[in-house]
């Protein structure tokens, strides 16, 4: 049960009832007004358990009264009574059809009672059609839950995708709609391994899959049976030497940076233009030391792929080693027009503009090196890297005192 965020945007709120007949007995008139006020401001108030009994009380003066019901309705949801509160709303609706928030609440308290199917055409009406922020961030968030539970996934996917464009930084949507990606990749490789079990496909999903868990030994062996069937397919070598790096990065044993190496060669020799595999061979000679090979493999690659921000942060790293920081500093100021939010690439500046004797530009440079250091520290995800599809090596800070 999840009790609406803004009372006020979706209750059907009303400065007083109007007695839809003749009062013979102005006391009575009187008392109805009185069980009106009352009940609108326990209701806002949170009171809950009073405002039921004001305006079940006045529903039984005014039986005509819509507005009576529609506010009886966002009671009983407020407090949990599902199936009372979609009797009241619906006997709201039948006496004023107009009641269009009325129509959004009862098509709530209908997807929180589980009638999914039914929900949908209100909630679908007021995702789409409201004005109002609140109403129409609540809707969505019901529609998506309606959408899941009978199986209609992409739509689910397709309104997700809505909330997150018109409440980017909300983050419950950021939460929920994590969970509508994440379980529809799920069930599309659960169609894949029940489609195509033995198919190119399932096995590279597996070998991802496989390298994600790290489990190293078995996802080279499930590229290789891709291989077996697909020798000359693009990517693989590629995943495997990204496999091996991973390995050399927790034993330290060259040999699995030298097969990486083999693995990224041999992706070339199948697919050229993979920049990814180039960087790769690049940043592995600059680890070994070899940096006038390193410079000329960065720059090539560069040649190609000007927006390759991260072969720019690297040829820089080169050209600050071998003193020639004017042009490491023009790199480097390419480099952060593309992503502003690189950290090694402020502080290579800030190294590069030291030694060109630029104070003050190498005050900026530290002073954004700090801040989004400080980001970095606080475990949020590095943002905004402009890389070609697939991961890359980043960039190291290396030493990171005082540039």
């Amino acid at each position: 049960m999840r009790l609406l965020s803004s009372l006020v945007s979706l209750s059907i709120l009303v400065v007083a009832v109007t007695p839809l007949r003749a009062q013979s007995d102005s006391a009575a008139q009187s008392r109805g007004e009185l069980l009106a006020q009352q009940g609108q401001q326990f209701l806002a108030s949170g009171h809950f358990d009073q405002a039921e009994a004001a305006f079940a009380t006045l529903a039984k003066l005014e039986p005509n009264a819509a507005e009576v019901y529609a506010n009886l309705g966002v009671v009983y949801f407020q407090e949990g009574k599902l199936e009372p509160a979609i009797d009241a709303l619906h006997h709201a609706l039948r006496l004023k059809p107009a009641l269009g928030r009325a129509k959004v609440l009862l098509a709530i308290c209908l997807e929180e009672s589980g009638h999914s199917t039914e929900a949908l055409p209100g909630l679908e009406s007021g995702f789409r059609s409201s004005t109002e922020p609140e109403i129409k961030r609540q809707c969505g968030l019901e529609l998506i839950r309606a959408y899941t539970a009978i199986h209609r996934d992409a739509d689910a996917v397709g309104t997700a995708l809505a909330l997150n464009k018109d409440y980017p930084d909300d983050p419950e949507i950021l939460y929920q709609t994590g969970k509508i990606y994440g379980n529809f990749a799920y069930l599309t490789m659960e169609k894949l391994r029940d489609k195509a079990p033995n198919s190119v496909w399932m096995l590279e999903a597996k070998a991802e899959a496989q390298e994600s868990e790290k489990l190293y030994d078995r996802a080279l062996s499930s590229f290789e049976d891709v291989l077996r069937l697909e020798p000359h397919r693009p990517g693989v070598h590629y995943r495997m030497g990204r496999v091996y790096l991973a390995r050399f990065e927790e034993a330290r044993d060259s040999k699995d940076r030298a097969q990486a190496a083999v693995q990224f060669r041999a992706e070339l020799a199948v697919d050229p233009l993979n920049s990814n595999a180039a960087y790769e061979l690049a940043q592995i000679q600059y680890d070994l030391g070899n940096l006038d090979q390193a410079r000329r493999q960065f720059e090539s690659l560069i040649e190609r792929r000007p927006e390759f921000e991260q072969a720019r942060v690297g040829l820089a790293g080169i050209l600050i080693e071998t003193q020639v920081p004017g042009e490491a500093a023009a790199q480097l100021n390419r480099a952060i027009e593309l992503n502003p939010n690189d950290e090694v690439a402020w502080y290579r500046l800030a190294r590069a503009l030291r030694m060109t004797g630029d104070r003050e530009g190498q005050n900026n440079a530290i002073a954004n090196f700090r801040r989004i250091h400080a980001i970095e520290s606080g475990h949020l995800a590095r943002a905004g890297i402009l890389l070609e599809a697939g991961e890359v090596t980043p960039q190291q800070l290396g030493d990171t005192t005082q540039p």
